[in-house]
């Protein structure tokens, strides 16, 4: 069936699948950056990306999500809509999305058009998740909003607000913005609809904030280990069922990496580790080879911090992934995992989703 089919479009709920899917227990997603390693260049983290969607088709993933970064020479994805239309391009049937699209940084109108755009090239198939952090440091920020750095928690939800009219073509009679129309929007779409939004969040905001406009909600398990519990059970507390969702929806993003062996995972997950580390230290750079993460000269302040770090990555051989991305979604009651792999080597990373699709069930 062709990606242009009108028929292809399901409707929006249906678009979010139940717990179960095929042999695994709960469906399992990746979450790609388009690491640029050590070594590497951005077109070649692209390109390796590119190919890793497509084995992630082959391989039975249901999404496959990039995320917005800015001024981070280790992350090449700072252009999630563009790097979208290329990967639909290049694949079939995988829902891909954003995970997500900094609504801080865009007016809502343009973040509309380009997600009704690919939505009208690729029917059923993209998600728009949002957040509300900028993903970048304050001076990126300002250049990316040209000085407009006043935005306040409580404005956020009123842009999201906006956004999702603009994509439903529903301002009220009166409105500044009634006559105003995002192209490609629903009326132009086959089959009509738009993509399905997502709240992503790290602490409890975005959590009530999806909770009570009936949205699935993503959290950031992965570099926010610590609230992930309190968060979901905001959101689940939080709910009210909406055209969208008649219940709750929560998909988390996981740290994981698999290899041949329980010592290669973990040398492979140190270089994300490091990365991370000189992240935080307001220094972020390519990702590290593993055996620059291995000699690297650690203060005990920063050991703690690479062992912590480490600690909520689920690592080993495939099988023992598979058992802690099992336990993990039984603790949270997750709906849905999205693995991410911050490793150096394109080679590497490849292989541990691959082990990890085949631990999990889902190359049957």
């Amino acid at each position: 069936m062709s990606h242009l089919d009108p028929t292809a479009v399901p409707p929006l709920a249906a678009q979010i699948p139940g717990r179960a899917r095929g042999s695994a227990e709960t469906p399992l997603s990746i979450l790609d950056l388009a690491t640029v390693g050590q070594g590497y260049t951005p077109s070649q983290a692209l390109a390796a990306t590119t190919e890793l969607a497509r084995k992630a088709e082959e391989w039975g993933y249901h999404r496959f999500w990039v995320a917005e970064h800015h001024g981070m020479p280790g992350v090449a994805s700072s252009a999630p809509a563009v790097l979208l239309a290329h990967l639909a391009a290049a694949t079939r049937t995988i829902r891909l999305g954003s995970g997500g699209v900094m609504l801080p940084n865009h007016a809502p109108l343009v973040i509309a058009e380009q997600f009704g755009t690919l939505h009208a090239l690729h029917p059923g198939r993209i998600d728009l998740g949002l957040g509300r952090a900028p993903g970048t440091d304050p001076a990126t920020a300002r250049a990316l909003r040209r000085g407009v750095l006043d935005e306040t928690a409580e404005e956020f939800p009123q842009q999201l607000s906006e956004l999702t009219r603009f994509l439903d073509a529903d301002f009220p009679a009166g409105h500044p913005y009634q006559r105003l129309r995002a192209v490609p929007g629903e009326a132009s779409v086959p089959g009509g609809g738009r993509p399905p939004v997502w709240l992503l969040g790290s602490s409890g905001f975005s959590a009530q904030l999806a909770g009570r406009l009936g949205l699935p909600f993503a959290f950031a398990h992965h570099f926010s280990a610590g609230n992930t519990v309190p968060a979901l059970d905001l959101y689940r507390e939080s709910f009210r069922p909406s055209a969208v969702l008649s219940e709750p929806y929560t998909l988390i993003g996981v740290g994981a990496v698999a290899a041949d062996t329980a010592e290669q995972a973990r040398r492979l997950a140190g270089s994300g580790a490091l990365a991370m580390l000189r992240l935080r230290r307001g220094v972020p750079g390519l990702v590290p080879t593993p055996e620059e993460a291995e000699t690297h000269p650690y203060t005990a302040p920063e050991r703690e911090f690479v062992d912590a770090w480490l600690a909520n990555v689920v690592l080993g051989e495939p099988e023992q992934v598979r058992v802690g991305l099992n336990d993990l979604r039984k603790r949270t009651g997750a709906d849905e995992l999205m693995i991410t792999s911050n490793i150096h080597g394109h080679e590497a990373r490849h292989r541990s989703y691959q082990l990890i699709a085949q631990a999990y069930g889902l190359l049957g």
